[in-house]
């Protein structure tokens, strides 16, 4: 088991999630507007999903990767160009972040939370990201690859979880904050495009 693989993967994720984007700016608008229970039942619901992504993952790509590895260089290979795009998407982006959390309806807890599953189970940016990330950070010869995938699947929830979670708790100072540094959204801009490029790197050199 290669441990420096899993720091790395812990290192990715924590960046991606602290990085702006719609789910944690969703997370940030509910907790501002309606309190940090909103915004943790958000948080669980769209962590949730995740696992569904995670499942889909691990049994579609162990298969390919059992049956051809050309095939699974393939997809390395998809994965790295997608994140190449999604790095230039975002070098091509403003790098205002914007908390509109004036007109956010109040909803009960479950269905905020029943919101945030669905949304992440039902956009396919989600599974191709997954496809794109996960399978530059395999990290062992001798286990399972199910099981690999399951593990890193369960690390990004968790991070994710701790990180989504922070900000739902600390929404109101981390606004208070951004509001009043205009320069953290350009650096949150460029940590997305050096993690996203980053990890398309590591994806082409990856032996894996």
């Amino acid at each position: 088991m290669n441990f420096e693989i899993l720091t790395a993967f812990v290192f990715a994720t924590a960046a991606l999630a602290i990085a702006p984007g719609p789910d944690n700016i969703y997370v940030l608008t509910q907790s501002i507007a309606h309190g940090r229970k909103s915004g943790l039942a958000t948080t669980a619901g769209l962590i949730s999903g995740c696992l569904v992504h995670t499942t889909l993952l691990a049994f579609g790509v162990s298969m390919v990767i059992r049956q051809n590895e050309q095939l699974y260089f393939v997809i390395k290979l998809f994965g790295a160009l997608y994140l190449f795009y999604l790095a230039w998407m975002v070098f091509r982006a403003g790098s205002d972040i914007r908390l509109d959390s004036g007109a956010v309806p109040r909803k009960s807890l479950s269905r905020l939370f029943r919101q945030g599953f669905v949304m992440n189970v039902l956009n396919p940016k989600v599974t191709i990201f997954f496809l794109a990330f996960f399978p530059g950070f395999l990290f062992s010869n001798s286990m399972g690859l199910v099981y690999q995938f399951y593990i890193l699947g369960f690390i990004f929830m968790a991070v994710s979880f701790v990180i989504f979670g922070t900000l739902a708790l600390l929404a109101g100072s981390i606004a208070g904050y951004l509001k009043s540094h205009r320069g953290t959204g350009l650096f949150l801009k460029w940590l997305q495009i050096l993690v996203f490029t980053g990890i398309g790197m590591w994806l082409l050199i990856s032996g894996n």
